[in-house]
């Protein structure tokens, strides 16, 4: 179950809780893009348990456009990094 937050206060936070999985990265992707652009968003992953591998390619893309990945678990920074030198 993925569970979803918005916070906004000049920024846009968005607290992921829960599992994230391939069923949800076009929910996710939808709320992304339909904010507005140059609105600083941060993704606060404090709750996420777990994530699929197109939820790791998602963070990471994300990440490297300049969305901040707040609270991110060890695991999956790690996995980011993984994807990121392509291992």
């Amino acid at each position: 179950m993925l569970k979803i937050n918005k916070v906004s206060n000049g920024r846009i936070v968005f607290s992921l809780s829960g599992r994230v999985g391939e069923e949800h990265v076009g929910e996710l992707k939808a709320l992304i893009d339909s904010e507005t652009e140059g609105t600083r968003i941060i993704l606060d992953l404090t709750d996420l348990t777990l994530a699929g591998h197109e939820v790791i390619s998602l963070l990471e893309r994300y990440e490297s456009s300049g969305i901040e990945l707040r609270n991110c678990p060890p695991y999956i920074r790690e996995w980011i990094n993984r994807h990121r030198v392509g291992g």
